[in-house]
């Protein structure tokens, strides 16, 4: 059986504060095979790294990103929510983030956040990004707003996406292939026996999020998919490496 690539969600968020540098150095360390991100659209048009499109969870204070230039962002505070031993972790941009990993070859998956708030341009902005540091082989870009994809696709057709859902699609390997996706991104407990051979046979990664229990790992990977997304890179790994 082919081992699942294990994509670090956020980075390795169950240990350092999601989509930072410390969280991305940390999945690095512990040999995850990918990185999965977020992407928003400062005020001045600048695409940065976080989740949520309001800063009130994980940016110490209440607004939208979409309203805050790129400096007023780096001046919040990143990483005290989640522990004090990493206050002063900042917003990382995309640039920043491809940079810091321009050396480590693994997969980037990038979640284009466009929903509920759209940003104009986004999708050119990031394909031109991953050209720009050599990672269009080794990058999949999804998002929840299948138009999105299918916008990445008319600006380039080379790069690969991944459709991100939680319903249970029937026939989704149909749905991608409309699309043009290389991959499906499910919610995990959509994975059953019938829609991972369904994908296989269409040649369609499949890429469940987001999985952290130990049991549902082992099951995830003993049905087959190409990769598992989890917050716990290094016990996914270790999981892996058993089976």
């Amino acid at each position: 059986m082919k081992k699942p690539l294990i994509i670090a969600h956020r980075g390795a968020s169950a240990y350092a504060p999601e989509n930072t540098e410390a969280s991305f150095r940390l999945a690095v360390e512990m040999g995850a095979d990918g990185i999965e991100l977020d992407v928003h659209l400062s005020k001045d048009g600048i695409p940065v790294v976080i989740h949520d499109e309001r800063l009130n969870r994980t940016g110490g204070r209440h607004g939208w990103v979409k309203d805050l230039t790129l400096a007023e962002l780096k001046a919040l505070d990143f990483g005290v929510w989640f522990k004090p031993e990493y206050a002063g972790q900042r917003i990382m941009t995309l640039e920043e983030v491809l940079i810091l990993l321009r050396d480590w070859s693994g997969l980037l998956n990038i979640e284009l956040k466009s929903g509920p708030v759209f940003y104009e341009g986004m999708e050119e902005k990031v394909v031109r990004l991953t050209y720009t540091y050599n990672r269009a082989d080794t990058v999949i870009i999804s998002s929840f707003n299948h138009y999105s994809l299918l916008k990445v696709k008319e600006i380039d057709p080379r790069i690969k996406i991944g459709i991100l859902y939680m319903a249970g699609l029937v026939a989704p390997w149909e749905y991608a292939e409309r699309l043009g996706a290389e991959a499906i991104h499910p919610l995990y407990y959509n994975i059953v026996p019938p829609i991972v051979a369904g994908c296989k046979a269409h040649g369609i990664l499949v890429n469940p999020f987001t999985v952290d229990d130990p049991e549902h790992i082992k099951a995830i990977a003993a049905a087959g998919v190409d990769g598992i997304i989890t917050n716990v890179p290094d016990i996914a790994r270790e999981i892996i490496h058993k089976l």
